[in-house]
């Protein structure tokens, strides 16, 4: 039997990848020929973002997500930073119907809020209700939490995530109209 030289193992590692991927890419467009649906994945941005509850998370590009903190309970929960909602502010009070730039009263309300508010952080929810669709809401939402992130980062407040809910979580009924405008809001969440 022949002895292998370790210096041939890369080259033959190399040659048997080469094969596979020959094969598989062969597979693949016979498969296209057959007329096979095509797998289109999920695609996932790598992200730190902080939930209302203050817990820090990490989101992989292949969709793996955990928590920061390296501190657990005994029930392997994590340790998160004291945070609770501190402002809840009605979009119709601070934005014109169906805009997302910060009306001259409202930024002075928000700016009197966040220089008041003895906070090290915040985070920045929007949210609508639900009279268009799950799209356009979604950006709506997102386009109003990054407005008032910008005027609570004029006044030199720490801002540490913005993020749009749309329609998605609702705190009232959509089927009144007083519901509805309880769910027209931009909420605050301090982190002390």
């Amino acid at each position: 039997m022949a002895k292998l030289n370790f210096n041939a193992v890369p080259f033959v590692m190399a040659v048997l990848g080469a094969v596979a991927l020959l094969l598989t890419g062969a597979a693949a467009v016979q498969a296209q020929g057959t007329g096979a649906p095509t797998v289109v994945g999920e695609r996932y941005e790598p992200t730190i973002w902080i939930d209302p509850d203050g817990c820090e998370h990490w989101v992989m590009d292949d969709g793996a997500e955990g928590y920061m903190s390296p501190h657990t309970r005994r029930d392997g929960t994590p340790v998160c930073h004291r945070g609770s909602i501190c402002g809840i502010m009605p979009t119709d009070q601070l934005f014109a119907t169906d805009r997302h730039a910060v009306t001259s009263s409202g930024r002075a309300r928000l700016q009197g809020f966040f220089r008041q508010a003895n906070a090290r952080a915040f985070l920045i929810h929007g949210h609508t209700d639900s009279r268009a669709s799950d799209e356009y809401n979604m950006q709506l939402s997102i386009r109003r939490a990054n407005a008032v992130a910008r005027v609570a980062q004029s006044v030199g407040a720490s801002v540490v995530d913005v993020r749009g809910f749309g329609e998605r979580m609702p705190r009232a009924s959509n089927a009144t109209a007083h519901g509805m405008a309880q769910n027209r809001r931009v909420e605050i969440t301090c982190l002390r």
